[in-house]
């Protein structure tokens, strides 16, 4: 059943915020076939599915020319990502490109040009208003989430970097990806298409089309660094951003440290655990498993051999060789913003010719410096500490026809650069933060395809590499530095122009061998190929969205899993006369992050009313001890309680509480006591729980990552101390449990159902509500008769229902507590239909919480 919170929850755009202008709605169309030779009686097998590629800018060039239509000229960017990915993708799969026009070309916008890009290029470019496009990505995207993702807290004055939290600039970039969302919609075929979205541009992309589309298959790709969750979580609107990401069916990211830390985000912010499963990382979110994956990009291996084999190159790589005849040639490309530690790299160059007094008027370092993606005075700031260093060091070291650090500040083409690759002798990277950097993989590639040199010349290298950048990982034959320690990669600069040609050819031979195996190609079809996987259970299951704004999500359920409704379990109610119903407590009548655990008067009233229709046998089943159960429902008369799992049983407030049949040992507590505290001092927010029965160690007040590794330990050591005795080691949700064995509350319900069938009165309805591992026994003791000692009758009405837990066990779903108390007030209200004041019991309930 649709929610009806489903319905415009998303037109988050401000009042204030200025309209998007955007043209007419194309009509395009939302399924792109491939033509492919064929006979009319031999139909040729269908296209595989349509490719939408998703990035802020579109993979093209513009050019101005005022003599052709549109005023510019357009071709391919065959350097970008977006449009290099295609070689991975299955030849005959249509591609369609979705993105804003380069910069030079936003003013352009019409219904003709879309239609002429889309054809020429399957290119569909996305108008944003210039003001708004500015505050969108220059506002927040650069001088707030891009700094912040690269570990830049925005405590400093804007001019040194980052800006604070902005309201206005957010609401800029929620409804740029609305325009984005808007777009899509408009050609989208959810059902077939495959939408691959690139970067933190489009961060809030995936809520937007998973409103419009709740079955649509859906990829995000992170191609900057995600922070460690501490850094993430002083983002006001981190909830926002991490439930975009779980919109998503498959999360990528390049290396494992980001992966863990958005994990951890997830696990602290909204309390999500993740399994691996053969080489998979998953997140059960609502019912959805969003996979995680972890690859990083790779080169474009055609592409840049193409490059490396023009005419240009060789020319240029002798041009650069002569000028540096007798030098020892060391190289750096880098984009001039914060993070690329140029000048920490001039600096630790000085120290080199400090210490090394034989480098002088030998070691060269180019530093070509690419023009910068954002504007401020932190760019600024960049610029002119690179060149007064540079200034100071060539000064210091300079002599006649020797430069010691060659600072290259302008455009640069791509021949020029590849021959400043194949000529050096050493990379050098210093970033301080950077998602990937594919330099390396590109002077690897320069250097051993380049001809100009000889056969001999080209076929070695070495990198010097900051430990922070995220190709890191995937070069362990570098020389990995920390970035901030000058001395440290003056040092490493020094090994490197010292190393032994044979260890050089070692080094470069593994790095080769990686960067060419494992290209943007291979890093495509994998990302392609485990999208496909994610979304394969698509159809299977039914969809429908809930929540409010950017805290929308999709709730995927099984075609027998539904929603639990009082109209549905009315009428069954009405015409039954022998009734069970079983409640867990914590979680189930009671909100799990309640601090007072004492039930409300109106838990109290409804439970009553309930247990005053003689049809009705009422019981409270929970893990808590039958003391405070005993107190905290003495009110209620004929109510039944289960306590600890059941070991404790009475079935009215007056009747005696009876034991299960099993021995009352529990000398293992002497052993098991111990070693949980032993857990408890070296574990803060940690407690021990003690039971007549079992004994439990909490942790859902530690470090939700400490506390879980914790937990995992002393399940193992519990059970290797306890292996002789007859108990069960259990891990529940935030606890450790141990119970006596032959204890479980499916073993409790069958002894209830046992009772009844005894009295000649067995039950045919029976109603289970609960929330977490231990209320799944109960369900299976009713759902599943081939697995219970006690047989319902055929005619029986049965309805398991789990609280927030998806998938279950049960058939029927409801969503919180608040839900749960609704429901058994219809119940109460049904046999005598006189009204109950249900609107005022759920706000009263929730002013509880």
């Amino acid at each position: 059943m649709p929610s009806l919170s489903c319905h415009n929850l998303l037109d988050l755009a401000e009042a204030d915020e200025v309209p998007l202008s955007s043209p007419t709605p194309l009509r395009l169309p939302r399924v792109m076939s491939v033509a492919s030779p064929g006979s009319p009686t031999s139909p040729s097998p269908p296209a595989p599915p349509r490719r939408v590629i998703v990035s802020h800018r579109l993979p093209l060039r513009a050019t101005p020319d005022p003599a052709v239509p549109f005023g510019f000229n357009f071709s391919v960017d065959s350097g970008t990502v977006a449009y290099q990915l295609r070689s991975g993708l299955p030849a005959n799969a249509p591609v369609l490109h979705i993105g804003t026009l380069p910069a030079v070309a936003a003013e352009a916008a019409s219904d003709e040009l879309s239609n002429y890009l889309l054809a020429n290029f399957s290119c569909l470019p996305v108008y944003l208003p210039t003001d708004l496009h500015h505050r969108f990505y220059h506002g927040f995207c650069k001088h707030y989430l891009w700094p912040l993702l690269h570990y830049l807290l925005p405590l400093t004055p804007s001019s040194l970097g980052g800006l604070p939290f902005q309201r206005t600039l957010y609401h800029s970039f929620l409804s740029a990806n609305r325009a984005f969302a808007d777009r899509l919609t408009e050609v989208l075929s959810p059902d077939e298409d495959l939408v691959w979205i690139h970067d933190y541009h489009l961060l809030a992309l995936p809520t937007f089309l998973r409103k419009r589309f709740p079955r649509a298959k859906v990829g995000f790709f992170l191609h900057s660094p995600f922070p460690s969750s501490e850094i993430f979580r002083t983002i006001p609107v981190r909830d926002d951003l991490v439930r975009a990401l779980l919109n998503a069916d498959l999360v990528g990211f390049h290396t494992f440290d980001y992966a863990r830390h958005f994990l951890s985000a997830c696990s602290r912010l909204l309390g999500l655990d993740y399994q691996s499963k053969r080489g998979y990382i998953g997140i059960e979110y609502y019912g959805r498993t969003v996979m995680v994956k972890i690859l990083p990009v790779g080169i474009d291996m055609g592409q840049l051999r193409s490059v490396v084999s023009a005419p240009e190159t060789e020319d240029a790589v002798r041009r650069v060789t002569e000028a540096y005849k007798g030098r020892r040639l060391m190289v750096g490309v880098d984009d001039v913003d914060l993070f690329k530690g140029i000048g920490l790299k001039f600096l630790a160059m000085e120290q080199l010719l400090v210490e090394h007094r034989e480098l002088r008027g030998r070691a060269v370092l180019v530093q070509i410096a690419n023009p910068a993606r954002s504007e401020g005075r932190d760019v600024q700031g960049v610029q002119v500490e690179a060149r007064a260093i540079s200034a100071r060091v060539n000064a210091r070291f300079g002599t006649p026809g020797y430069t010691p650090i060659v600072l290259i500040d302008g455009p640069v083409t791509a021949q020029e650069k590849a021959a400043y690759y194949a000529a050096a002798e050493c990379c050098v990277l210093s970033a301080v933060r950077d998602g990937l950097n594919r330099i390396p993989y590109i002077y690897t590639v320069c250097r051993q395809e380049s001809t100009a040199l000889g056969d001999d010349a080209p076929k070695r290298s070495v990198i010097v590499l900051s430990e922070f950048v995220g190709c890191s990982p995937s070069l362990s034959g570098a020389i990995r530095v920390n970035p901030w320690s000058v001395e440290s990669v003056a040092e490493a600069m020094n090994a490197a122009l010292r190393m032994p040609e044979t260890e050089q050819r070692l080094r470069h031979e593994k790095h080769y061998k990686y960067v060419s195996t494992h290209d943007v190609a291979y890093w495509a079809r994998s990302f392609d190929s485990d999208l496909q996987r994610a979304c394969k259970d698509h159809f299977s299951r039914r969809h429908w969205g809930i929540g409010f704004g950017m805290s929308f999500k999709v709730v995927a359920l099984g075609p027998n899993f539904r929603r639990l409704s009082v109209e549905h379990i009315v009428p069954s109610y009405r015409r039954t006369e022998n009734r069970l119903i079983l409640l867990d407590y914590d979680g189930t009548v009671m909100p799990e992050n309640s601090i007072d655990r004492t039930p409300s008067s109106e838990v109290i009233s409804v439970l009553n009313c309930l247990c005053e229709d003689p049809k009705n046998r009422v019981f409270i089943v929970s893990g808590r001890g039958k003391d405070e159960l005993s107190r905290w429902f003495a009110p209620c008369e004929k109510l039944g309680i289960a306590a600890e799992h059941g070991y404790f049983t009475r079935w009215s407030r007056d009747a005696p509480w009876e034991t299960s049949g099993l021995a009352a040992d529990f000398d293992w507590k002497k052993t098991a006591e111990p070693v949980m505290q032993l857990y408890t001092e070296a574990t803060d927010g940690s407690y021990i729980e003690h039971k007549e029965s079992a004994i439990v160690w909490h942790h859902h007040e530690a470090d939700p990552d400490f506390g879980s590794c914790q937990a995992k330990e002393l399940l193992d050591h519990l059970e290797n101390v306890l292996a002789n005795e007859p108990v069960v080691v259990k891990r529940g949700q935030h606890i450790v449990e141990v119970n006596p064995q032959g204890i479980s509350k499916g073993v409790v319900v069958e002894s209830f159902l046992s009772s009844m069938v005894k009295t000649g009165k067995p039950p045919d309805f029976v109603l289970c509500i609960g929330d977490d591992r231990s209320d799944e026994d109960m369900f299976e003791s009713i759902v599943c008769p081939s697995n219970s000692s006690v047989k319902l009758p055929a005619s029986s009405e049965v309805f398991a229902c789990t609280v927030g837990k998806k998938p279950s066990m049960a058939k029927y779903y409801l969503d919180d507590t608040v839900d749960v108390i609704k429901m058994l007030d219809g119940l109460a209200s049904a046999p005598t239909q006189r009204p109950r004041p249900a609107v005022q019991l759920r706000v009263s309930f929730e002013g509880s919480l």
